[in-house]
C-alpha cells in the first residue's frame, strides 16, 4: 500500500500507526471489539462517531447497536470494503474524507474508534479543548504511552489538565499486540470518556483556563509560589495556596484539576483580564 504524507509531523504513515510503523494494524478480536462497544455504553438511541473505521470491524457491531454510525475513513481500499461489507446497514453513513477535516455531529454524539496513533493528541484536541461540543461519551484505542499521559491524576500539559476539568478520562486497558493483525511494534491500551455532569470549572471561560493553565505548567517543576506570583498579588496568591492546601515550594506539576480548578477561579474573580496569561497556539 502506497505511504502517504502526514501533514500532522511532516512524516510519510499509513494509516492506524505511530512514524516507526510500516503497514495497516486492524482489530480482529471480537471479545474485545465488544468489549470496547460496551465501555462506551452505546445504545440505540445514540449517535457514533466512528474515526478510522478500517475495513468496519468496528461498525459493524456499531451498526447493531447505534441508531446512526458516522464511520470516518481515508483510504480508498477501506472505503470499498466498509461499502461491501455495510451495504445493507442503512444506519450507517461512510465519509470518506480526512480525520482532522471532520465536522463533529452538532447532536449529541459518542465516539468509539481505534484511532491513527500518529495523530492521536490532534484527535484529542478535536475532541476535547471544546467543551461546548456535543461528545458525550466514548471508547478510544490509542498508543499506550498516550493513554497514560492522557489520564494521569496530575498531568503536565496543560491541555490535557484543561480536558480534566470537563471529562472523566479512564485508563480501562492495556490491549495485546496479538489483538491486530499485523501485530504493531507497540502496546496499546483502551480509554473511556465520559462528560463530567458536574464540570469543574465553567465552559464559558474555557478561554481563560486554557490560558492560565498554559501559562501555569510551561515549567511543570516550577515552585506553585512563583507561578502565582506571577498572576497574584502576594496576599492573594497566599489565599490561593491556603484554599488548594499546598505548600509553596509545591512544583505545579503535582496539582490535579480540582486544584487547579480553584486557582484559575480565583484569577477570573479577582484580576483584571487584562492580567490573564494568553493561551499559546
Amino acid at each position: 500500500m502506497t505511504k502517504k504524507m502526514n501533514k500532522y509531523n511532516g512524516k510519510k504513515l499509513s494509516r492506524g500507526e505511530p512514524p516507526n510503523f510500516s503497514g495497516q494494524h486492524f482489530m480482529h478480536n471480537k471479545r474485545l471489539l465488544k468489549e470496547i462497544v460496551d465501555k462506551a455504553d452505546v445504545s440505540v438511541r445514540d449517535t457514533v462517531l466512528e474515526l478510522g473505521a478500517g475495513k468496519g470491524a468496528l461498525t459493524t457491531i456499531l451498526s447493531e447497536r447505534a441508531d446512526r454510525v458516522l464511520a470516518v475513513e481515508f483510504d480508498q481500499k477501506c472505503v470499498e470494503a466498509l461499502q461491501w461489507k455495510l451495504v445493507g446497514s442503512k444506519n450507517v453513513s461512510i465519509l470518506h474524507q480526512d480525520i482532522m477535516k471532520v465536522t463533529l455531529p452538532t447532536e449529541p454524539f459518542v465516539v468509539v474508534s481505534n484511532i491513527p496513533y500518529a495523530i492521536t493528541t490532534a484527535i484529542m484536541k478535536m475532541l476535547l479543548n471544546n467543551p461546548k461540543n456535543k461528545l458525550q461519551r466514548g471508547a478510544i484505542v490509542m498508543e499506550k504511552g498516550a493513554a497514560k499521559r492522557f489520564t494521569s491524576v496530575s498531568p503536565k500539559d496543560a491541555y490535557v489538565m484543561a480536558w480534566h476539568m470537563w471529562f472523566d478520562i479512564h485508563y480501562e486497558r492495556g490491549i495485546s499486540r496479538s489483538a491486530f493483525s499485523p501485530p504493531p511494534k507497540v502496546d496499546s491500551a483502551l480509554v473511556r470518556i465520559v462528560r463530567k455532569q458536574h464540570p469543574l470549572f465553567p465552559y464559558k471561560e474555557a478561554k481563560a483556563m486554557h490560558g492560565f493553565l498554559s501559562y501555569a505548567l510551561n515549567n511543570p517543576k516550577a515552585p506553585l509560589d512563583q507561578v502565582l506570583r506571577g498572576i497574584f498579588t502576594a496576599p492573594q496568591a497566599k489565599k490561593v495556596r491556603q484554599a488548594i492546601g499546598v505548600k509553596p515550594e509545591t512544583p505545579v506539576a503535582m496539582l490535579h484539576a480540582r486544584q487547579w480548578a480553584i486557582v484559575c477561579d480565583a484569577m477570573v474573580r479577582h484580576v483584571p483580564k487584562m492580567y490573564w496569561p494568553r493561551r499559546k497556539k
